[in-house]
């Protein structure tokens, strides 16, 4: 099983990025996909999630700003950040959750950065 985030960058405040995660090596339609991000000397926080039915759920803090979206033929999972922050700043990470059994995969991450 392998997930591998990219799209990570350095923007400015209130620019925009996408990062994507590309899964393999499980039945990505089945899998609640999330990204979560953690910031240095922050505890991992969940972003963002969408259920292999397509229904999704966002951090308050992401709210109409960031959207998710996922590819089920690609096996991708996407995440638009508009209006990028100060306080937007973290290695992001792809984590896909088995809708039954305890499976639960992680990605290594992509650093996002944003100049103010």
């Amino acid at each position: 099983v392998e997930l591998v985030e990219s799209g990570g960058g350095l923007v400015q405040s209130g620019g925009s990025l996408r990062l994507s995660c590309a899964a393999s090596g499980i039945i990505f339609s089945i899998y609640t996909m999330r990204w979560y991000r953690q910031a240095p000397g922050e505890a991992r926080e969940l972003v963002a999630d969408i259920t292999s039915g397509g229904s999704t759920n966002y951090a308050d803090s992401v709210k109409g700003r960031f959207t998710i979206s996922r590819n089920n033929a690609k096996k991708t999972v996407d995440l638009q950040m508009n209006i990028l922050k100060p306080v937007d700043p973290a290695v992001y990470y792809c984590n896909a959750e088995h809708p039954y059994y305890v499976l639960i995969y992680w990605g290594k991450g992509t650093l996002v950065n944003v100049s103010s």
